[in-house]
């Protein structure tokens, strides 16, 4: 593919997934960055390259919803910290086809809001994709593959272990995710019902694709574990009494069990809890288990930081959300209007380094 047939991309937000995001859109060579937007002021007219420190990479930053919205690009990878349905409605209406790791997995027909985007993918001739790793991956996409080496399954479950302290977003950790304030508060928070709008999407995809007969509520299950004294945390203090871990639980029921579970088990760190939590001496990990003849277990390992100290300067478990957006767009370029899941698009992959990858016209 020539330079003047790449596929042009806009990112959408620069936190942690857009600046990955930007790094992929670079290695592939089917794609161009043309485009930025960005929520803050300061980050307004900068060469994203100095957003990113990458060097220049001849785009400026914007903040400017209407000039992204005006130039001229073949997708836009929407990636802020919460979901607006009006944004992503007016990107599709502007023909920018859209893939993002914050929702529309596997959408709900039924969902009005979910409706109002569809409608404006399929009236605008352009397509949306959700992904990304935990939900949007992990969570249905691996399950379902490794489902076909089984039979008669009675159980299916993805299960992230991760140690939050490698997440470098400390606002989000405290004011999203809860850690360090008090148990009330946390379940009070925004975290619980902005995880369950994709999990339960997903435990949807792997029930119907699969054909369980599930209840038509899915199961949540929050828990949470306390300090028992202060823990090493630098970005701000989590003294005794105060959040520092928390579970995650969605149960598809049959029959009154649970046949599909998604799970999240985040810590910080495995010392001084109440309940004593820990990572059951395998570290932290994706676990995706297939419970039928014969039972299937795999064990995703470096999707996450081997130390705190490397998680802060480049957490791979925001790599790889962002790439597996990316890694999407040229089949999603490609594919027909509307809100497309991984049951619709053909198997997509990743590209090898430039300096091992086969010419293309």
């Amino acid at each position: 593919m020539s330079s003047q047939s790449k596929l042009r991309v806009i990112q959408w937000a620069t936190g942690g997934v857009g600046k990955a995001a930007i790094e992929c859109v670079r290695n592939h060579p089917q794609l161009e960055l043309v485009g930025c937007w960005v929520h803050s002021a300061d980050k307004n007219g900068l060469e994203v390259g100095r957003i990113t420190g990458t060097g220049d990479l001849g785009v400026t930053a914007t903040s400017s919803v209407d000039e992204i919205l005006a130039l001229d690009a073949d997708c836009v990878m929407y990636s802020p910290l919460i979901p607006n349905d009006d944004e992503v409605i007016a990107i599709l209406r502007s023909g920018k086809n859209v893939v993002t790791p914050v929702g529309w997995v596997y959408p709900d027909p039924d969902n009005a809001r979910h409706q109002a985007v569809a409608d404006a993918a399929l009236e605008s001739g352009v397509t949306l994709h959700g992904s990304g790793i935990h939900p949007g991956g992990i969570t249905e996409r691996f399950p379902l593959m490794i489902s076909g080496l089984s039979s008669a399954i009675t159980h299916v479950r993805s299960e992230e272990f991760s140690d939050i302290r490698t997440y470098n977003a400390p606002d989000v950790v405290r004011h999203i995710m809860g850690f360090g304030g008090t148990p009330e508060e946390a379940v009070n928070g925004p975290m619980a019902s902005l995880l369950e709008a994709g999990f339960k999407q997903s435990v949807r995809m792997i029930a119907d694709h699969m054909g369980f007969r599930i209840e038509p509520n899915i199961r949540t299950i929050q828990e949470i574990a306390v300090a028992t004294s202060t823990i090493d945390y630098e970005p701000f203090p989590i003294t005794a009494g105060q959040v520092a871990a928390r579970r995650f639980r969605w149960q598809a029921i049959a029959d009154g069990e649970p046949v599909i579970e998604a799970a999240v088990n985040w810590l910080m760190g495995e010392e001084n809890l109440d309940p004593g939590w820990n990572f059951g001496g395998v570290g932290e990990r994706f676990e995706v288990e297939i419970t039928g003849d014969p039972p299937v277990k795999l064990t995703f390992k470096g999707l996450q930081p081997e130390t705190i100290a490397e998680g802060l300067i480049k957490n791979p478990g925001v790599v790889v959300t962002a790439n597996h957006c990316v890694n999407a767009i040229p089949d999603v370029c490609a594919a027909e209007p509307g809100i497309k899941t991984y049951l619709d698009l053909p198997l997509f992959a990743g590209r090898p380094a430039p300096r091992i990858a086969a010419e293309t016209s």
